[in-house]
């Protein structure tokens, strides 16, 4: 038995994460006053306290999800968890993992992730651009309905998160015209996402410029487990190539949907989902039933998914 852990993006956290093996692990704790140190902010007390709309400010989201997710790869390290033969992260995910596959430094990858926030929330002014779910229509109806509808704007899939399960981002009132033609063609439900920021569109250009200027300033070392990027769907391991796939994920979509398929072919049949809450469970579960995500947010949830990935080693020892 495969297995491989994914780490999740923005949308996941809550206020009052990981409370529970905060309080039963020491080394979560220990994770977030490391990056508290970074940032000159309890992160852990915003965490656990919120408020919730400080919580979901880009900048302040990207380094609590990091946070999350490196706590609970510690914890799982700790426990004696078998380690997994690939990572993969969705959307700001991808900093989890390179940090978990030992690429980038903790430290660092705190610091990149607010710096990624700033240059995201300033890449355009609040209320001009959106970002949509469409759902019950394929990604090439998708893609058609945003080139019809664009008229000069910006609007295009940004993240392909499940068959049938496509978000959009863009100008506001283009990602409102391409909803509209989406229920027109009969998609079963569309959704304005309550974000501040239109990720993973071309509007996201001046950050990609920063973010490139500022990870040149960062080392990176080859990951010694395989890293699966969101923008090629490929791992990589020379530093000036994962750099290059950081900045071209700021402006190109997610391709989630071809992520887990392609690992799945490559013979994983667990993943471990490593945050707050179980989004990725769900999308993997629609992209690839025959496989199995566990989630690992609490302590029943890690105790389920250490015994499963245990056992299962037990029973194929020489593919784990």
């Amino acid at each position: 038995m495969k297995h491989a852990f994914t780490f999740p993006g923005q949308g996941s956290q809550k206020v009052g994460m990981l409370a529970e093996l905060g309080n039963h692990y020491s080394i979560v704790k220990q994770t977030f006053e490391e990056a508290s140190n970074q940032l000159n902010y309890d992160l852990w007390k915003l965490a656990q306290q919120g408020p919730e709309e400080e919580l979901t400010q880009t900048e302040k989201t990207q380094p609590v999800l990091l946070a999350s997710s490196v706590s609970i790869w510690r914890v799982w390290k700790q426990q004696g968890g078998i380690q997994p033969v690939q990572l993969a992260g969705h959307s700001f995910g991808e900093y989890s993992a390179l940090v978990c596959a030992g690429a980038l430094s903790f430290p660092e990858a705190v610091l990149l992730a607010e710096a990624r926030g700033q240059f995201m929330q300033r890449a355009i002014p609040v209320g001009q651009g959106a970002m949509a779910a469409i759902l019950g229509l394929s990604a090439q109806q998708v893609t058609a309905i945003c080139e019809q509808v664009a008229e000069g704007d910006c609007v295009s899939p940004a993240n392909f998160n499940a068959p049938e399960q496509i978000v959009i981002a863009g100008h506001q009132l283009a990602v409102e015209r391409a909803l509209a033609e989406a229920k027109q063609l009969g998609a079963k439900r569309t959704v304005l996402l309550a974000v501040s920021v239109p990720a993973h569109c071309q509007l996201m250009q001046p950050a990609a410029l920063h973010m490139a200027d500022r990870l040149i300033e960062t080392s990176f070392t080859p990951p010694q487990i395989p890293v699966i990027h969101n923008v090629d769907v490929a791992s990589h391991f020379s530093p000036p190539a994962i750099r290059q796939a950081l900045v071209e994920q700021l402006t190109h979509p997610v391709r989630w949907t071809e992520t887990i398929q392609y690992m799945a072919a490559q013979g994983i049949t667990c993943f471990i989902e490593a945050g707050p809450g179980k989004i990725l469970a769900g999308l993997n579960k629609r992209i690839s039933p025959q496989t199995k995500t566990l989630p690992v947010f609490d302590l029943a949830t890690l105790d389920n998914a250490l015994r499963h990935v245990t056992e299962s080693a037990e029973l194929t020892p020489c593919d784990c």
